[in-house]
């Protein structure tokens, strides 16, 4: 019933697409509300055309238990991470937590502000599934934590993380987990992890448009805030002195001016989240994304948990040991996230190419996975196979004769 429904919402899909892990397939209505935004824009004037995104806000935070107030959209999941953690108030000499399978572009991210900040970075241990270790995670929270970043599923392993444990773990010490849901929101669940902030994306297991992505921080605390202010989510603070330049600007309301162009006032966040996002981005985009988040709840998460879970399983089964190509996750993992391993003896680079091209001749659409993603955890590139709910079982039969060659 969800193959079908998520297939009728398309009229057109790319032949043998198994790639949802890297970028979905937008149902007509979410491809609908982008054009349509978009000519708007065109015949009202850009800023006017503004969409009330409040529903969809409400239905991306109730994915995680939170309310539309906490949401803030952005241009990626990376951009997300880089506000996040970037305005994050930790203090030098803090530790932070992160497991060796943490997506490349927030290890950079936390290197940086590691030098920058003078954090201490700590690996915290799992298992050889690189799956979380609560215990071992227990013991380090008792040792000390400031933070704990952790993606719950990760972009080069479908491995789920025990997103619901780390949460009570760290609220009953006290530490505040950033959850990386970019591979998780609308693939797995992810509403009892109770982490003080989300970061995820768009295209996806979503199924939005490029161009967007999204923080949640429920309940945001007030030293929380961006890595840099702007116009979008931060107004000048009031301030009570009178001017003396001339130029009315204070009156109350505006900064103190020493000169032209130069203020010394204060900037306050608005309220919420809204305090990461900026007064630009591709807002037909956030129209497209607002009408995926939709339609993935009218579907049923639940439902299209248990059916990507369902194709996961299917594909390793299937795939695992065909041309020597062996699977990089548990067999029975419930997620649909599905690397492949290249055979042994062979150049790791050129095999995993060479498949993915022969799939390509066969009409199928699959990812390869680069050890730069996860430099620490990946020690040579992977195929990844990552279908969505409305893929057919015959095209992994169809990947499985391709590797079989």
């Amino acid at each position: 019933m969800i193959a079908e429904s998520w297939r009728a919402a398309r009229s057109s899909v790319p032949p043998g697409h198994l790639d949802a892990a890297g970028c979905n397939v937008p149902s007509d209505r979410t491809l609908d509300a982008v054009v349509g935004h978009l000519r708007h824009e065109r015949e009202v004037g850009g800023y006017r055309a503004v969409p009330d995104l409040h529903a969809s806000r409400a239905a991306l935070a109730a994915l995680v238990g939170a309310g539309a107030d906490d949401v803030a959209f952005l241009e990626s999941g990376t951009a997300a991470m880089a506000a996040l953690l970037g305005g994050w108030p930790l203090p030098p000499g803090s530790r932070v937590g992160v497991t060796r399978a943490e997506y490349g572009s927030t290890v950079m991210l936390l290197y940086r502000l590691a030098r920058l900040r003078d954090w201490k970075l700590l690996e915290l241990p799992v298992d050889d599934d690189s799956r979380l270790d609560p215990g071992g995670l227990a013991s380090m929270l008792a040792g000390g934590l400031d933070l704990v970043v952790l993606s719950h599923v990760s972009s080069h392993r479908g491995v789920v993380q025990p997103a619901a444990a780390v949460g009570r773990l760290c609220r009953a010490a006290g530490v505040p987990l950033v959850l990386d849901v970019c591979q998780a929101l609308g693939h797995v669940d992810t509403g009892d992890a109770g982490a003080t902030a989300y970061v995820g994306t768009s295209r996806k297991w979503l199924a939005g448009p490029r161009g967007v992505g999204f923080l949640v921080v429920p309940g945001l605390a007030g030293d929380m805030d961006a890595a840099a202010p702007a116009l979008g989510g931060h107004e000048w603070a009031r301030r009570d002195v009178p001017t003396s330049d001339g130029l009315g600007w204070a009156r109350g309301q505006a900064p103190v001016l020493d000169g032209p162009g130069w203020a010394r006032g204060e900037v306050s966040p608005l309220a919420g989240a809204a305090r990461y996002e900026t007064s630009e981005g591709s807002i037909a985009a956030r129209a497209g994304f607002g009408a995926a988040v939709l339609e993935h709840q009218a579907l049923g998460p639940a439902a299209v948990h248990a059916r990507l879970a369902e194709l996961g399983v299917t594909a390793r089964r299937l795939l695992d040991g065909i041309g020597g190509w062996r699977v990089g996750e548990p067999l029975d993992e419930p997620s649909a996230i599905v690397t492949l391993r290249p055979p042994p003896g062979v150049d790791p680079e050129a095999a995993v190419e060479d498949a993915r091209s022969r799939a390509a001749e066969a009409s199928l659409l699959i990812g390869t996975v680069p050890v730069g993603r996860a430099p620490a955890d990946l020690p040579t590139p992977v195929l990844r196979i990552s279908p969505s709910p409305g893929a057919y079982q015959e095209d992994l039969h169809a990947l499985a004769r391709v590797l079989d060659r």
